[in-house]
């Protein structure tokens, strides 16, 4: 997938410190999208280093979407 590249917009406090940012929607799904993927990998690792014993994908799937919520 390829980046976007965008203009960010900041909303700034009355002391001009940016507090916010307002990101094209694509990039945030882009950005979203990310961040599950770390998530699953951060998983595979944690449980590797554990020795965990393999399991099924479709309850392995589960578990992570459970832990999301």
């Amino acid at each position: 997938m390829p980046a976007i590249i965008s203009k960010e917009h900041y909303i700034t406090d009355d002391a001009g410190n940016r507090v916010a940012v307002i990101l094209d929607l694509a990039q945030y799904e882009e950005l979203l999208e990310a961040k599950e993927e770390l998530e699953d990998i951060r998983a595979f690792d944690e449980a590797k280093a554990a020795g965990d014993q393999a399991i099924p994908l479709d309850q392995a799937i589960e578990e992570i979407e459970q832990e999301r919520r």
